[in-house]
């Protein structure tokens, strides 16, 4: 970096330090702190654990999608080998390389959308306070879904967004910085692809004002979507044949209704309104003054609402869906927050009557990472609270050397295999498909021969005859009862377990020291016991 831009970021007039830097970076460097030290001391998030521990079994040579049952395209499994990698050449917990290493991705991708930033409106005139807040969010925002995928791909559309608004002002597009903006952006797409409306509606919204199509960092993300594929095609083809048909054959078996995921997103869609009211009432000031700040915004808030509609369409109500839409419209949210306290050219009526509204969002935001974040750091400060410590515990204390969960929580299974070293009895994370399949059978009148989950279930079960069994008594569904009743084999299996602890409405049974293909002399009774299992 130039010595006269590292000037400027440091000081302010006449070399004093630049207070908004200084302030702005002790909050990240408190907010890295934070997080880095809630999720090394607190369980991994279970999708996070689970995908650990795909990439590390996938690096010791099982194959993808057929040894290990997963849906998501192979990218992230590629991106978490790094760690996974890591961890397991210096036998270090995987949390603790895990949670560094995405802390780095995400502040480089901060770092980048700050440089990309500095100098094209006056409040982007130093870029480590920008850096410092937008890595802030970055870092505070996910809460426990720290890592998740679709917060990487939140932080890496951000340069992409950025050299988006500058092109949009006529500038002349950076060649080389394009062409990797694109790149990071396409494969960030290619993390979660139905994300790709979000693009393809900030490309239309950008054309309608004159933009270009074709352009270096559009086509770049593009070509790299395009050479990911055929990656896939030509090195996980399992994905394409097996993974796919799988989830949509399946996977519709988790849903909600859509009304239901509308109303959990109120907030995200008032944020929205707010800043599109914001823009409306002065769109004309903002055009006068900084068509940057007003293409940004605009930017920001036309992705964000691509973004939902994506997390809509794909009918699961979890809060990790929502992030790339989340971090788009806190940002422009934020961005609002400073124009309105830094310039005084804004009609005062206008300012009086619309602050009323950012402030309510931008509270309602606050509260809402607070209720996220509060367990995640009662989990980290109280372990001994938590259901996964437990069950770490007492597989340690009985030594067991395999272990399956029959429940739809991947938590039961993921983090506790990855602390505990026991071997997973089972080609799935949870039950999951075993839920889908009979959603599926519900559907269509009778069982899927294309997907004979149970079979599968019951195969994995009675060849690794786990030491240790968990039932989750909260499930809807009772999934030993569902097995004894199809199959024979299982029923069997299953005579050879008895109850040893019962805790967080879980009922945890160990296997006898008789193997799982004959049945336990007076132990019939657990076939009806388990049928009547709420």
């Amino acid at each position: 970096m130039p010595t006269t831009h590292l000037t400027q970021d440091r000081a302010g007039f006449g070399g004093r330090l630049h207070a908004p830097s200084v302030a702005a970076c002790s909050l990240l460097v408190a907010a890295l702190g934070f997080v880095l030290a809630t999720a090394i001391l607190s369980p991994l998030k279970d999708d996070v654990a689970w995908l650990l521990y795909v990439a590390r079994k996938w690096l010791g040579g099982q194959r993808l999608y057929e040894d290990l049952v997963e849906v998501n395209p192979p990218l992230i499994i590629w991106i978490y080998a790094v760690p996974a990698w890591i961890s397991q050449h210096f036998n270090w917990e995987p949390k603790v390389v895990a949670s560094p290493f995405f802390a780095a991705l995400v502040l480089a991708f901060a770092w980048w959308t700050a440089c990309l930033l500095r100098g094209r409106a006056a409040l982007f005139a130093h870029r480590v306070p920008t850096f410092a807040v937008i890595g802030t969010l970055l870092l505070l925002l996910p809460g426990v879904e720290f890592g998740q995928r679709e917060h990487l791909l939140a932080a890496s559309v951000l340069p992409y967004l950025v050299l988006f608004v500058r092109e949009l002002e006529g500038e002349r597009e950076p060649r080389w910085t394009a062409l990797a903006v694109g790149v990071v952006a396409g494969l960030g797409c290619a993390l979660k692809p139905t994300y790709a409306i979000a693009f393809v509606l900030m490309e239309l919204a950008g054309a309608l004002r004159g933009h270009r199509l074709f352009r270096v960092a559009s086509l770049s993300a593009a070509a790299a979507a395009i050479l990911y594929a055929a990656a896939v095609v030509i090195f996980d083809p399992a994905f394409l044949q097996k993974a796919v048909p799988l989830a949509l054959a399946l996977y519709g078996g988790t849903d909600t209704p859509c009304l239901q995921i509308m109303w959990e997103s109120r907030r995200l869609l008032f944020g929205q309104g707010v800043v599109l009211v914001l823009y409306w009432a002065n769109r004309e000031t903002l055009a006068r003054y900084s068509p940057f700040l007003r293409h940004m915004l605009l930017a920001l808030t036309v992705f964000a609402v691509g973004a939902t509609i994506s997390y809509v369409l794909q009918g699961k109500n979890w809060f990790y869906h929502q992030l790339p839409a989340t971090t788009a419209i806190v940002l422009a949210l934020l961005l609002w927050l400073a124009i309105l306290l830094v310039w005084r050219d804004l009609p005062r009526r206008r300012v009086v009557l619309t602050a009323p509204l950012l402030a309510i969002s931008l509270v309602d935001f606050t509260l809402a990472g607070y209720d996220r974040m509060r367990p995640w750091v009662v989990a980290a400060v109280e372990p001994n609270l938590s259901t996964e410590v437990k069950l770490e515990r007492l597989i340690k204390r009985e030594k067991a050397h395999t272990y399956i969960a029959f429940s739809e929580w991947i938590a039961l299974g993921f983090p506790v295999v990855n602390d505990t070293g026991v071997t997973w009895a089972s080609r799935f994370d949870s039950m999951w498909a075993l839920k889908g399949e009979l959603w599926r059978a519900r559907q269509d009148g009778g069982a899927s021969k294309d997907f004979p989950v149970r079979d599968w279930v019951v195969k994995d079960f009675v060849a690794n005859c786990p030491d240790i069994a968990v039932v989750d008594t909260k499930s809807g569904v009772n999934y030993v009862g569902v097995l004894i009743g199809s199959s024979p084999e299982f029923a069997r299996a299953w005579s050879h377990y008895r109850e040893i602890a019962n805790f967080d409405r879980l009922k945890v049974l160990k296997r006898d020291s008789a193997d799982c293909t004959s049945v336990a002399p007076g132990r019939q009774h657990a076939s009806a016991m388990a049928l009547e299992q709420p």
